[in-house]
């Protein structure tokens, strides 16, 4: 409040015709304060208490009344003020002093290392101490947090009870991790933990997933681990909808800074998937670390509204602003909040306004920017002044006893700094759990194959199941055509195409017990219609899932239209595979191109979660690539983004041509005792192509993922060419994706028959060995190296030194490889139709002329 209370005429009960003489008359009203009568005095007390004092709560824009009178029941009324038992005064004193000595005791210590310390808002710790006590209380088993770096190493020390001398032991540049185990390491304040609280009988399991400092990017990260854990603790079954009060025991517990909080867009993209049906997780409770500065910045330039927490009103969230130098307030009002979460199963937002003690960092200096701030910090007291010198004036403590406490919390952190100076972590975490039975992974070829074919007798059951439809429904008639010719195809074996052969390998999965869940814009249908998991009735629009109605036994097959978000989607998606090692997690791009949208998930969790913090993924993402004429905007994937990040074995990217590729690169996914995640450029016009099938042989048998694949033309009867042998080939096409079948074809109405196409399936993990196997065949042929995408973008930049290592390793004639595609360009296609044709007919000149 800029201008004292009494300078608001709106506030004083004058405005409304109440004169002093009237202030001690009882009036009827009717329990609206818990009152049936009360005095204007009386109504005055309670409401200044309640709305004029270190609390400030919103939420009439609400519209849900239960929600709205929950609250003013809960708040307003003559015995609803903030209150505390003597314990529990001395039990949040006791916090602050950990949280204010830990940092004094770093400072000391580490002068002038960046901690991102939590000085001047020590309240947050006891409020979350309240969090976990209340939850728990109510039914909580697990809190999933995520948090920046602003006061981390204090919650994970003070209220996640991580050993000090293991923070310390990372201050002097220790690992955080045993000496077997290999890692690239991150900086201090960007690590998770684990461990279990346990207050009044009641055990709450806690865990702080990793994050890099792109804030607010873990929002949706620990929303979609906390849906995982949510399932898991159901033990969600086939077609099961997960009651709201049975996912309200597991918590997404965030803690923001305000200028984040305003400034990130991920913010609102969390708010909006909130509710949904395929993501929500029956509320986060949110925490704003509202110390009125974003680095340099001050509010009124880094917002344009009132409050940090405005985004939240967009899902009618209530929000409770309470001052930092008040504990019992802040400490009460997370009770509350928590309460709320847990009846309501909504998100709710605490907005702690504090202050930064220090600069952004500790060695930084604020008063360059904030003057007048930061001498007004200068001289105001601590939390933990401003709270002891009150317990002293309420003779619940005196000086001495204070002092005593900090001295005996200062003695507990030197005994701590002590034995950091010699501690060796003993385990690491990340196989534990739901992760068990997994291990690191290694370059042996036979563990990495996997068993992934599958009898063609299940093959065949699902397919029938796949393609049959209750009695009384009513499908499109285009539909029932489509599933018409999909069961044509399971009953020949023949002519299987790319969605046939996807939902083959999705019903094999859920057969073998593992969930699946397919995240995306569209997904049910198939941006290019050509998947339809979900089938709508034409009279009522009921919904039928075949992938659900396999076997009474089956895992859950869960597929979610999203919402128009690719950054907070794919980190929800992300969030769940951590938490879900048995399930097939995918997302999947409405088109490749609108992925880097979400640049951020993909450059700090994907590519690097592993290495940097030991945390595996599965997840499989797909991404519609191939060019088709159809403009700059609907053609890449950016190939060349994702194979840019490849390095260490951290993930693997493929460009699969064939349906019985693809199906055993998903199975593949599951099939093996590690983890990676799949970066899949997927087909559009191949999803229909003539050439582009396989057979059901091609998934059953011996059959197996494929990283290079040979010439048709050599490995399929009936072929227009008849290949030269290889010893007379004149030159090898490598190539990956697409473009393989307009080579092929363009061959063909050439009738050429000593030049051989070779496809490069995967292109990370790059296949060096199988490449040597085959291209020993062809030492005296040209190499040429053919795309569909311009020459600084697809594959070529990273794999011309691969394949020049493999010519020189064969000892072949010609030891460089010859490019052939099209030239650099700034856009990724041409949007002119006649010139896209021009451009794949000059490509394919130049790959196949004399």
């Amino acid at each position: 409040i800029a201008k004292p209370l009494e300078d608001y005429n709106e506030l004083s009960p004058e405005a409304y015709g109440f004169m002093e003489a009237d202030y001690d008359r009882p009036i009827f009203i009717d329990n609206v304060l818990g009152l049936e009568f009360a005095t204007v005095r009386e109504m005055l007390a309670i409401l200044q208490r309640t709305y004029c004092s270190t609390i400030g709560v919103e939420f009439m824009h609400i519209s849900n009344p239960d929600e709205k009178a929950w609250i003013q029941e809960r708040i307003e009324g003559p015995d609803k003020g903030v209150a505390f038992t003597d314990e529990g005064k001395k039990a949040i004193l006791q916090k602050l002093i950990e949280a204010e000595g830990f940092e004094q005791f770093l400072d000391v210590k580490y002068k002038g290392t960046k901690r991102f310390g939590i000085d001047g808002s020590e309240s947050l710790v006891p409020a979350l101490e309240q969090i976990v006590k209340r939850g728990g209380a109510m039914g909580m088993k697990e809190i999933v947090l995520g948090m920046a770096h602003r006061g981390r190493l204090n919650v994970l020390s003070q209220v996640m009870a991580k050993p000090h001398r293991a923070i310390f032991h990372e201050f002097k540049g220790g690992s955080y991790t045993p000496d077997d185990v290999e890692g690239s390491g991150d900086v201090k304040y960007h690590l998770g933990a684990s461990s279990d609280r346990e207050f009044d009988g009641n055990k709450v399991h806690m865990s702080l997933t990793a994050n890099p400092s792109h804030l607010e990017i873990v929002n949706p990260v620990v929303m979609g681990k906390a849906r995982a854990k949510q399932d898991i603790l159901f033990g969600r079954k086939r077609e099961e909808m997960v009651p709201l009060e049975e996912r309200a025991v597991v918590l997404p517990l965030l803690i923001h800074g305000d200028a984040a909080f305003a400034g990130q867009g991920v913010v609102a993209e969390m708010f909006g998937l909130s509710g949904l049906r395929g993501h929500r997780v029956a509320g986060t409770l949110h925490v704003i670390i509202n110390n009125q500065i974003g680095f340099t910045t001050n509010p009124r330039f880094s917002r344009s509204s009132p409050y940090p927490s405005d985004v939240a009103k967009m899902i009618e969230a209530p929000i409770f602003h309470v001052n930092g130098d008040d504990p019992e307030a802040v400490v009460y009002a997370a009770k509350v909040a928590t309460e709320f979460r847990m009846i309501f199963h909504k998100p709710v937002v605490l907005d702690m306004f504090c202050y930064r003690r220090f600069g952004h960092n500790e060695g930084d200096e604020p008063s360059f920017t904030q003057p007048t701030m930061y001498k007004a910090i200068r001289n105001h007291p601590t939390t933990v002044k401003i709270y002891a010198d009150k317990l002293v004036s309420e003779g619940l403590i005196d000086a001495e006893g204070v002092d005593g406490m900090k001295a005996a919390w200062r003695s507990t952190l030197e005994a701590e700094w002590e034995a950091g100076q010699h501690y060796k972590p003993n385990k690491a975490d990340w196989l534990d759990g739901a992760w068990s039975g997994l291990r690191k992974a290694d370059n042996e070829d036979e563990q990495r194959r996997g068993k992934t074919a599958v009898p063609a007798k299940t093959l065949k059951e699902i397919g029938r199941k796949l393609t049959e439809t209750p009695k009384d429904f009513e499908a499109h008639r285009t539909i029932k055509r489509f599933l018409d010719h999909r069961r044509a195809m399971i009953d020949t074996g023949e002519g299987i195409d790319w969605s046939t052969a996807e939902a083959l390998a999705f019903g094999s999965i859920l057969l073998d017990g593992n969930p699946i869940r397919l995240s995306g814009q569209d997904t049910e249908r198939g941006t290019f219609s050509q998947r339809h998991s979900v089938l709508y009735d034409q009279r009522d629009e009921n919904r039928y899932i075949p992938l659900n109605n396999l076997s009474a036994a089956q895992a859950n097959y869960e597929v979610v239209n999203s919402m128009l978000s690719e950054e907070a989607v794919l980190g929800f998606e992300y969030g769940y595979s951590l938490a879900e090692p048995r399930a097939l997690t995918l997302w999947e791009a409405q088109f490749g191109d609108f992925a880097n949208g979400a640049q951020v998930v993909f450059d700090q969790f994907i590519a690097a979660g592993e290495r940097k913090w030991l945390r595996m993924s599965g997840l499989v993402c797909l991404l519609p690539h191939g060019y088709e004429g159809q403009g700059p905007e609907h053609s890449s994937a950016r190939l060349e983004r994702f194979l840019q990040l490849c390095a260490e074995d951290n993930m693997q990217v493929a460009n699969c041509t064939t349906p019985a590729n693809y199906f055993h690169i998903l199975r593949r996914q599951l099939q093996r005792d590690f983890r990676k995640p799949l970066i899949l450029m997927t087909p559009k016009s191949l999803l229909r192509h003539k050439r582009a099938v396989s057979t059901l042989a091609e998934l059953s048998g011996e059959s197996s993922f494929h990283r290079l694949l040979w010439d048709d033309a050599q490995m399929l009867d009936g072929q227009a060419i008849k290949l030269v042998k290889d010893s007379k080939i004149r030159r090898v096409v490598l190539s990956s994706g697409k473009v393989y079948y307009d080579l092929y074809e363009e061959r063909e109405k050439r009738g050429i028959n000593d030049v051989y196409l070779l496809r490069v399936e995967q292109l990370y993990p790059f296949p060096a060995k199988a490449l040597i196997n085959e291209l020993s065949r062809f030492r005296n042929a040209e190499i040429v190296w053919c795309q569909e995408e311009p020459k600084n973008m697809g594959a070529w930049s990273f794999i011309d030194p691969y394949l020049e290592w493999v010519l020189a390793h064969i000892d072949a004639r010609h030891q460089r490889v010859r490019y052939s595609g099209r030239p650099a360009a700034a856009s990724p296609a041409t949007g002119l139709m006649s010139k896209h044709l021009s451009q794949l007919e000059a490509l394919l000149e130049d790959a196949l002329g004399e």
